[in-house]
C-alpha cells in the first residue's frame, strides 16, 4: 500500500492502520465477541504479516494491557520500518479506567511507554480523551506537556482522539493530528475532518468498522469505501487478531485505492 502524508507531519503511514487492543486488554472492550488474548507466536506473526502487507501504522496506547508490553518484546524488522502511535490520558488498572491529563502524568506516561516498547522516540502521541474534550484541551497542562515532550525529542507528534466536533475543531489549532470516529452510520464529525484537510493536518480514523459490528466482507467494504471516499483521510485503524482478516483488509484497501484516482496521496474520486 503506496503510503500517505499524516497531514503536515512528514510522517508517512500506511492507509490501514493495526489497532493493538487486542493484543493485551480484553476487559471492559466493546467489541460484539469475547475473545482470548493471543500467545506470543500468534502476536509475532501477526506483526510480520502486516509488514509484509505494506502496514507501517500501529496504534497502541498505556490503557490497552500488555500491548505495549508485547510490541515491545515482539515487533519485527527496525524502528524505521514503524510508525508508532501511542496515547496518554487514559490509565486501565484492574478492569477500570480512570483519566489524568496533568502535565507531570503526561511526561512519566510517555517516558513509561518508550521504556516498555523499548524505544527512543514515539511517532506521535494522542490525548486519549474521556469525552471531555474542551476541558482537557483548554484547562488541563496537557498540550504543554506534549510540547515540551516534542522539544526534547521524544515524539514526533501530537493530537488528540477525541469524541465530541467541538473538541477536534479545537485540537485542529493546537496540535497536529486527530483521530476521529467516521462511518456510515456515523457523520457527525466531518466538521472536523473538513477543518482538518484546509491545514493539512494528519486524520486517523477510529471505528470505522464499528468496532466490529461490521463484520461481513460486502459490508466491510462498503464501510471501507465510504471511509476512503473522503479526502484528507491519513489512515484508517483496525483492530484484529486475526490474519485472515488482516490480508481481507488490505485486499479491500488496496482494490478501492487501485481503482480511484489518487490525488495529492488521497483518494480523490471514487
Amino acid at each position: 500500500m503506496e503510503p500517505r502524508n499524516l497531514g503536515d507531519t512528514g510522517i508517512t503511514v500506511s492507509p490501514l492502520g493495526l489497532g493493538t487492543v487486542k493484543f493485551g486488554r480484553t476487559q471492559q472492550v466493546k467489541y460484539p465477541h469475547p475473545f482470548k488474548l493471543p500467545d506470543d507466536q500468534a502476536v509475532q506473526g501477526l506483526l510480520e504479516l502486516a509488514l509484509e502487507l505494506g502496514i507501517n501504522l500501529i496504534d497502541t496506547a498505556p490503557a490497552y494491557g500488555t500491548s505495549m508490553e508485547r510490541l515491545g518484546k515482539l515487533l519485527p524488522g527496525q524502528r524505521e520500518d514503524w510508525v508508532i502511535v501511542s496515547k496518554v490520558g487514559e490509565i486501565f488498572e484492574q478492569g477500570q479506567s480512570r483519566f489524568e491529563f496533568d502535565y507531570e502524568t503526561t511526561i512519566r506516561t510517555v517516558e513509561n511507554s518508550l521504556l516498555t516498547l523499548k524505544m527512543d522516540y514515539l511517532d506521535a502521541v494522542l490525548i486519549h480523551s474521556n469525552g471531555d474534550d474542551l476541558r482537557i484541551l483548554e484547562q488541563e497542562a496537557i498540550v504543554d506537556a506534549l510540547q515540551t515532550l516534542k522539544k526534547r525529542g521524544l515524539i514526533r507528534a501530537s493530537g488528540l482522539s477525541g469524541k465530541t466536533v467541538a473538541g477536534g475543531l479545537k485540537a485542529l489549532d493546537l496540535l497536529d493530528i486527530v483521530m476521529l470516529t467516521l462511518h456510515p452510520n456515523y457523520l457527525d464529525e466531518l466538521p472536523v475532518l473538513d477543518k482538518a484537510k484546509q491545514l493539512n493536518k494528519g486524520v486517523l480514523i477510529k471505528k470505522g468498522l464499528q468496532s466490529g459490528h461490521i463484520a461481513n466482507s460486502e459490508a466491510v467494504q462498503k464501510a471501507m469505501q465510504f471511509i476512503f471516499s473522503y479526502p484528507g483521510i491519513s489512515s484508517l485503524i483496525v483492530g484484529t487478531i486475526n490474519p485472515k482478516h488482516l490480508k481481507a483488509n488490505v485486499a479491500i484497501v488496496k482494490k478501492i485505492i487501485d481503482g480511484s484516482n489518487v490525488s495529492d496521496g488521497y483518494i480523490a474520486n471514487l
